[in-house]
């Protein structure tokens, strides 16, 4: 990540996992070394409520939030929360909404969605593959542990 701070923004409802995503995020850049930041917005606390929450990693960073239109990538969980959350997209980053609609198609268990959104967020990180794989089990304190590996690996292909 070469002294650039990277902003991550991740969106989507309560339930789908975002702040866990964003929270694995966090785990895998600080095993490789990095500093993160994170804050989190919850709009109703019970299961289909708007959820942020604003991912930042570099060498220092010193703010959690992430400015309108400066977000190198953005992660939406929910066709809604991606259109309302879309301004915060720069103009040069990456939007993997498809990867989102990729993971609802060929997943069997809905439940697998973030997991293959980390995945496909990979390939776009410079974080070693086993900083991912230790801070998926330690942020689903190994739960289903094989078959959240088995899908991250898929997406990060």
């Amino acid at each position: 990540m070469e002294n650039k701070t990277i902003n991550i923004l991740f969106c989507g409802t309560g339930g789908q996992g975002v702040l866990t995503a964003a929270e694995i995020v966090c785990l895998a850049a600080v095993y490789d070394g990095y500093h993160t930041k994170k804050s989190e917005v919850h709009g109703m606390a019970q299961r289909g409520g708007s959820v942020e929450s604003h991912v930042r990693i570099g060498d220092k960073v010193a703010s959690p939030i992430i400015e309108e239109g400066r977000a190198d990538f953005l992660v939406s969980f929910h066709k809604g929360e991606h259109s309302r959350m879309a301004y915060y997209l720069s103009k040069d980053g990456k939007d993997l909404f498809s990867d989102f609609e990729t993971a609802d198609k060929i997943l069997s268990n809905k439940k697998f969605i973030n997991t293959y959104m980390l995945g496909a967020l990979s390939k776009h990180l410079n974080i070693k593959q086993a900083s991912w794989l230790k801070a998926l089990e330690i942020g689903f304190k190994g739960k289903f542990i094989d078959e959240n590996q088995k899908v991250f690996l898929q997406a990060a292909k």
